[in-house]
C-alpha cells in the first residue's frame, strides 16, 4: 500500500467488515452498549495488520474464523464474481426471453383471426343459408 499509513489501512478494513454481535452495524462503528464482540474482533484485525498481511487474506481470515456475514460486501473474484453477476444475468435474459414470447404471441394471434376472418366471411352465408332453411314452416 503506497503512502498508507497502518492507521488509515486499519480504518479501510475496519469499515469493510460487520460486527458480528447481532446489531448490523460496521465493526469500527459499532455502537452496541457493551459489544462483547467488538472489541475482541477489533483486537485481531489490529493483529492482522500488524502481521503484514494483505487487505485480501485478512478478509479471508475473518470469513473463515466468523462466516461471509463478516463482510460488508463480498470480496470480488472466483465464485463471488458469480454471485455479483448471475442475478443481473438471469433477469437480462428472462426479459430478453419474456419480450420475444409476447412478440412471438401477438403474431400469433394476429394469423389466427385473419384466418378466422376469412372463415366467418366466406362460411357465413352457408350458415345463414341453412339457419333460414331449418326455420321455415
Amino acid at each position: 500500500m503506497l503512502g498508507a499509513t497502518p492507521g488509515s489501512r486499519f480504518e479501510k478494513v475496519g469499515h469493510e467488515m460487520i460486527c458480528t454481535c447481532g446489531c448490523g452495524q460496521v465493526l469500527l462503528e459499532c455502537n452496541h452498549v457493551g459489544c462483547p464482540v467488538s472489541p475482541v474482533m477489533i483486537g485481531e484485525l489490529h493483529t492482522q495488520i500488524d502481521s503484514g498481511g494483505s487487505n485480501t487474506s485478512i478478509f479471508n481470515w475473518f470469513e473463515a474464523k466468523y462466516g461471509a456475514t463478516v463482510l460488508a460486501a463480498p470480496i470480488r473474484g472466483g465464485f463471488d464474481n458469480v454471485a455479483w453477476i448471475a442475478p443481473m444475468a438471469v433477469f437480462l435474459f428472462a426479459t430478453i426471453g419474456t419480450g420475444f414470447l409476447v412478440r412471438m404471441w401477438t403474431q400469433r394471434s394476429g394469423q389466427r383471426q385473419s384466418v378466422s376472418a376469412t372463415r366467418a366471411v366466406s362460411g357465413s352465408d352457408a350458415i345463414r343459408e341453412r339457419i333460414r332453411r331449418e326455420t321455415e314452416y
